[in-house]
């Protein structure tokens, strides 16, 4: 039997970081993160998200890829294949919306590379914490990324995105309203993973 894959998705600043750390320890999963999560993939991360390195939009897609590859041949596959469960912060949705709907790049295109790289591995549950624009924007105190610096149009577009993929794969996906309190956040995002996949987990987020 394996384990259950799930991934956290939303734009900069949404609380999914902070979720998907909360989620894994009550669950017992492995935590990992994209770009990142393997020594390779740190390195990319370090240039993915340096905002003084000029990059073309395609070369990013490559990279997160390049990046996802080595995460699900390393860390998240294996995890599975043993029984465990894996929760990564961001995952190929990332991808499809980032590099694709947000850049004007070929959205089937960007998901195709995507699912090459994972070698048709998907999450089990997607669960899209949705914030308002000016909402995270508000709520971002350190310096900016490259993507965090991006135009609240950009921001728009990643938002409305995410949130056309979750209606298009709504029985993969739990959308959540990340405006909400940490307590009541915490609380849906609990029963989404006991209602989809029946993990007996306890609500925390006080």
């Amino acid at each position: 039997m394996t384990g259950y894959f799930i991934a956290f998705e939303g734009g900069d600043a949404s609380g999914k970081t902070t979720q998907a750390r909360r989620i894994s320890e009550l669950i017992g999963a492995i935590f990992t993160r994209e770009p990142g999560g393997t020594d390779a993939g740190e390195s990319l991360r370090e240039l993915l998200l340096d905002a003084k390195t000029p990059l073309a939009f395609r070369t990013e897609a490559l990279l997160m890829a390049a990046s996802r590859a080595q995460l699900v041949e390393e860390i998240i596959r294996p995890n599975l294949e043993q029984g465990l469960h894996v929760v990564s912060d961001r995952f190929l949705a990332s991808s499809i919306v980032y590099q694709g709907f947000a850049t004007g790049l070929p959205v089937n295109e960007v998901r195709g590379l995507s699912v090459f790289a994972t070698n048709g591995l998907l999450p089990d549950l997607t669960i899209l914490i949705d914030v308002p624009v000016a909402e995270s924007m508000r709520r971002r105190t350190d310096t900016p990324d490259r993507f965090e610096s991006e135009t609240v149009e950009f921001h728009e577009k990643v938002r409305q995105g995410y949130l056309t993929l979750a209606e298009n794969t709504s029985d993969e996906w739990a959308v959540i309203d990340g405006s909400g309190s940490l307590k009541h956040v915490s609380e849906a995002i609990d029963e989404a993973i006991r209602d989809r996949l029946g993990l007996s987990i306890g609500s925390t987020g006080s």
